[in-house]
């Protein structure tokens, strides 16, 4: 199953006169980078939460964060005077600076002055024990599995987009097959009348020289080879899909693979209808890359 690394999930639980509330966010990541901010008193717990999230992640920034909170002191705060008659302090100074200098400030209101860090105080952030390990652990474990299902429900998303995405670009790269006849018959053409103008009298150039000529233009403009490695490339990221996560290296590097064949044919072309066959499929690709830029 194809996961993808964007996911959140959060879980909360009452124990008495307090209540934990536990968040987990997951962003893109070339690696597995775990972030967690766990509050005071919760020493030794972090290494065992570190590894159980390795068990089930492979890639991505993720973040988790605990916070505790006291339900007896519950929307008690509290106003810490000093601080707020130096905020209005500093407040009163930036406005005669900025008077100074020409420049209007608005107004601040009083909903804004509180908001500054340190005004509002809840009487003390209540703290983890050694009691609260074990609980603690399962909680996580619980969180865990929430989060990684929302990654499996975002993946299943993601494997259906790249699906329809991979069957556009196999049918682009058939039809970039049935333009080599035609394009083939143009190119001989267009050759022999630059010989022509060139000699001004083609008659007189051996046909021998011409297929010589026109042997090497095929030679350098064949889009055979990047036609075959494209089928590959589909086939190749078809089993990706299927084998399912952790695959976005993989997938990356074989996104990379399919933008450089389609960068050839394009230089290659020669030919307006294999051209706009080749910007189609650039345009597909890249769409698909964007995609698999969330896969683990």
């Amino acid at each position: 199953m194809i996961r993808s690394m964007t996911a959140f999930a959060t879980r909360s639980v009452e124990d008495g006169p307090r209540a934990r509330v536990w968040e987990m966010r997951g962003v893109n990541g070339k690696g597995l980078d775990l972030r967690l901010r766990l509050p005071e008193g919760t020493e030794g717990l972090e290494t065992r939460l570190r590894s159980a999230a390795a068990k089930r992640l492979a890639r991505g920034n993720v973040t988790v964060v605990l916070r505790f909170h006291d339900m007896a002191e519950a929307g008690g705060l509290s106003l810490d005077e000093d601080a707020l008659d130096v905020a209005l302090a500093a407040l009163a100074e930036t406005e005669r600076r900025a008077d100074a200098a020409g420049l209007t400030l608005a107004p601040s209101t009083a909903a804004q002055v509180l908001a500054l860090r340190g005004l509002l105080e809840t009487g003390g952030a209540p703290v983890a024990d050694a009691a609260d390990g074990p609980a603690l652990e399962a909680e996580f474990a619980a969180l865990l599995g929430d989060f990684v299902a929302m990654r499996e429900a975002e993946g299943a998303a993601l494997a259906r987009v790249i699906a329809d995405q991979l069957d556009r670009i196999a049918a682009l790269v058939t039809q970039a097959g049935g333009v080599l006849d035609t394009r083939a018959g143009a190119i001989a053409e267009a050759h022999h009348a630059a010989l022509a103008r060139v000699t001004d009298q083609a008659g007189q150039v051996p046909p021998e020289r011409i297929a010589q000529e026109l042997a090497l233009v095929a030679v350098r403009l064949d889009v055979t080879e990047e036609i075959d490695r494209l089928r590959a490339h589909v086939a190749a990221a078809r089993e990706l899909l299927a084998q399912g996560s952790p695959v976005g290296r993989k997938f990356d590097f074989l996104a990379q693979e399919f933008m450089r064949e389609a960068n050839t044919l394009c230089s290659k072309a020669q030919n307006a209808d294999l051209t706009a066959v080749g910007l189609d499929l650039k345009t597909v690709i890249d769409q698909m890359r964007e995609q698999i830029q969330n896969v683990e």
